[in-house]
């Protein structure tokens, strides 16, 4: 999906709302854009559910031209390392679907509906060129929204292998994104990485680094979003 976001307005400006899971993402996206009003910075909670309902209460009370789901996250070695930030060329609710003795079955396999949404890819085109100008590690791929955190080798193997181009996991980006469709405004999911995904080891987490990459990647959000 691509949307010309200044279509049929003159002189304007957009209007962005960025949902982060937990205060200490918002506060590192707020220092970042520095007092810019064109962005409404607001807590979507913890998780899929809590994301999508906080999103629509958001996009119910304002009129927004674009919608970012944005925090830190886990990355899939060899797509996004620890340190980098990720721009998601697709948001995909890895978890949602059926377990069974012959393995995982998507909801869309199902019938149920789409476990994926895309984003604009003009907009990710653009910020992800913005970003690596300033010099920040920025990489594209899909961002996987899961209930459960991944916290071993097999899990973190068989995501790759079911979703191939997977670049980080986090836990709301599916949310925020599915609240965007039913508005039909265009979404995009950005993720620093504090982790790889995989064995749960806290000691071996970067998360002050990775808020403070959150930070720089909201600094170049203004010029990206005009």
């Amino acid at each position: 999906m691509n949307v010309d976001l200044h279509a049929g307005r003159k002189e304007s400006s957009s209007r962005v709302l960025i949902m982060t899971a937990v205060s200490a993402e918002r506060d590192a996206v707020i220092r970042g854009l520095n007092g810019n009003d064109r962005f409404d910075v607001q807590l979507a909670g913890v998780g899929p559910a809590s994301a999508a309902a906080r999103t629509m209460t958001a996009l119910a009370a304002g009129k927004y031209d674009i919608v970012l789901s944005a925090g830190i996250a886990g990355g899939f070695t060899g797509k996004a390392e620890v340190g980098s930030i990720v721009v998601s060329s697709e948001i995909v609710a890895a978890d949602l679907g059926s377990e069974t003795a012959e393995g995982f079955i998507s909801v869309d396999e199902l019938g149920f509906g789409s476990s994926r949404i895309s984003v604009d890819d003009n907009l990710a085109a653009r910020l992800t060129q913005a970003l690596r100008s300033a010099g920040l590690p920025v990489n594209t791929g899909k961002v996987l929204t899961v209930s459960t955190t991944t916290g071993t080798a097999a899990t973190a193997a068989e995501l790759a292998a079911r979703v191939p181009g997977a670049a980080a996991e986090a836990m709301e980006g599916y949310g925020v994104a599915f609240a965007a469709n039913e508005h039909g405004i265009p979404v995009l999911e950005i993720r620093s990485i504090s982790n790889a995904v995989g064995p749960r080891d806290r000691s071996a987490w970067r998360i002050q680094e990775a808020l403070q990459a959150l930070e720089a990647t909201s600094s170049i959000l203004p010029e990206v979003f005009k």
